[in-house]
């Protein structure tokens, strides 16, 4: 299918200014201990989350797929589109189909619909094809005949975009199971980090405007939150996901989107508060044939500030240079490489390969994959 195993390895260096993006559950900013030292971190669910949200807006519906415990209701609502005259039937037909497949099904905590007992990811593909399946079932008087084999084959024809490349664990069915094709890491602060507080009141407007109430807030508190140097990392098997998607054409798109969405995403615990938002300094693709690599060695000793030398410039600088000594130690270089970064301060990445916009970045990645694949189809 490919002349070789292919790798996308995406390196980026983004600074976020106070904020507190991903918590714990006391509602801290995650950390994490590197090098001897306490980093922050930002959870690579978090990050998956993000970019799955991004698909949305860049994706076709019919690329995507929905994870959730409530299959039945999804697989209904497409069986009541398809047959509005079975409406009524739709959420039985709709959990006769799923238990045929092996899925188990169990009342809510609330609500009267059955639920699986985990989330279920389902393309929406898939989803059209078990309520087709239901709806012709129901027709011929045959619903109660049909085989695990048959709605396992469907579940596992046809998978999404963010299906393949985030993968499906059922683990009572194992033959559902889709290995993801891509691979997030927690995303860790370059430098050493120290949680701190923010001490804030809130007015009431009404007792503000009154001369008889006291001046006191309506309200105080404290949140917690940091700011950070974020070294990110993320992978994806081209092999694996050619092999998930079944296309040529879909891998291509499905790179092309996964590097752009996990690039540009941001998960968004507390914007709100803290207004976070930012695009990476640098980023840095390669594209290898042996295995993934991850670069976060060059920050195993925490980049220390130094005056008139940004923190963002030292991190550029040791990604390059550990790059490098990766290369030159076990003599397998990258077989093609795309960079994109803001400003002089990142010059180091071009060392690694010319810079070019994000834009031409995504493209040449894309292009790139393109030339190695070969469509099952025509195989």
């Amino acid at each position: 299918m490919t002349t070789a195993r292919t790798f996308l390895d995406i390196h980026v260096i983004q600074t976020v200014p106070p904020s507190n993006i991903n918590r714990d559950d006391t509602g801290s900013p995650k950390t994490a201990v590197y090098g001897g030292v306490r980093r922050a971190r930002v959870s690579s669910q978090a990050w998956k989350r993000a970019t799955r949200k991004s698909f949305e807006s860049t994706l076709d519906q019919s690329d995507l797929g929905e994870r959730t415990k409530r299959v039945v209701e999804l697989v209904a609502e497409k069986i009541t589109t398809q047959a509005p005259d079975l409406a009524e039937r739709a959420t039985d037909i709709a959990g006769t189909v799923l238990k045929a497949g092996g899925i188990k099904l169990s009342p809510p905590r609330k609500g009267e619909t059955l639920e699986s007992g985990y989330l279920l990811f389902l393309s929406n593909l898939q989803a059209d094809s078990l309520a087709a399946t239901g709806v012709a079932a129901e027709r011929e008087g045959t619903l109660d005949s049909l085989s695990k084999k048959a709605i396992g084959a469907i579940i596992n024809a046809q998978n999404s975009i963010d299906l393949a490349l985030f993968g499906r664990m059922v683990a009572d069915v194992s033959d559902l199971n889709v290995e993801a094709a891509a691979q997030v890491a927690h995303a860790l602060s370059v430098h050493a980090v120290d949680n701190e507080f923010d001490y804030f009141t809130a007015v009431d407007d009404r007792k503000n405007a009154s001369a008889d109430e006291d001046a006191g807030a309506g309200m105080i508190g404290t949140v917690e939150f940091n700011s950070s140097t974020l070294y990110r990392y993320a992978t994806v098997d081209v092999t694996g996901l050619l092999k998930n998607l079944g296309s040529a054409e879909a891998t291509e798109r499905a790179v092309g989107a996964f590097v752009s969405s996990f690039v540009t995403s941001m998960p968004t615990g507390k914007q709100n508060t803290f207004a976070n938002r930012t695009l990476p300094d640098a980023i840095v693709v390669l594209a290898r044939e042996d295995q993934p690599v991850s670069l976060v060695g060059a920050f195993e000793e925490p980049v220390e500030h130094e005056a008139g030398h940004s923190r963002v410039s030292a991190a550029a600088e040791r990604l390059a240079t550990h790059a490098s000594e990766i290369t030159a130690a076990y003599g397998t270089a990258p077989v093609q490489a795309w960079t994109t970064g803001v400003g002089a301060r990142v010059a180091a990445v071009d060392t690694i390969s010319p810079r070019v916009s994000f834009d031409v970045l995504v493209d040449g990645v894309r292009s790139y994959v393109a030339s190695r694949l070969t469509d099952p189809a025509s195989a």
